[in-house]
């Protein structure tokens, strides 16, 4: 079954991208998952700095795919929360663990671009559902 109006690749990049940055490795014992984010940002300033211009470019891939205006100021202010508290010593490394602003701007992404596509992904689902109806008549 093909897709009529799959994801766009932006926000496919985008999620693959925050899933890296935020939560790519589980910490053995505590179960807890971080990613670059986290790695990367215990380089004082420098990694911060780093980690910064890859959440900008999830903003940019939003833009890409037409997220309006308010939604990527919220998606920058994420990411001045997570820099900002970065920023501290010890407590930034700690936010890392469990603030994750780049899962969070791919939710609003996602959110986003479903409301934009609810319609077509209904029509695809009630499709879907129906073959599947089909093929359980046709299997008895």
């Amino acid at each position: 079954m093909s897709q009529t109006h799959p994801a766009p690749n932006a926000l496919l990049r985008a999620q693959k991208l925050a899933n890296l940055t935020d939560t790519q490795i589980r910490i053995p014992i505590i179960g807890v998952r971080v990613g670059l984010d986290f790695l990367v940002g215990l380089i004082p300033v420098v990694g911060d700095l780093i980690m910064v211009g890859v959440s900008l470019s999830i903003v940019a891939m939003a833009k890409s795919i037409q997220v309006p205006r308010a939604l990527r100021i919220a998606m920058l202010r994420n990411i001045g929360i997570d820099f900002l508290l970065g920023l501290l010593p010890l407590v930034g490394d700690l936010v890392d663990i469990f603030y994750k602003s780049n899962q969070k701007n791919v939710r609003i992404m996602e959110k986003w671009w479903v409301s934009q596509n609810h319609q077509k992904i209904q029509a695809k689902s009630q499709q879907a559902f129906e073959e599947w109806e089909k093929s359980q008549d046709n299997s008895e």
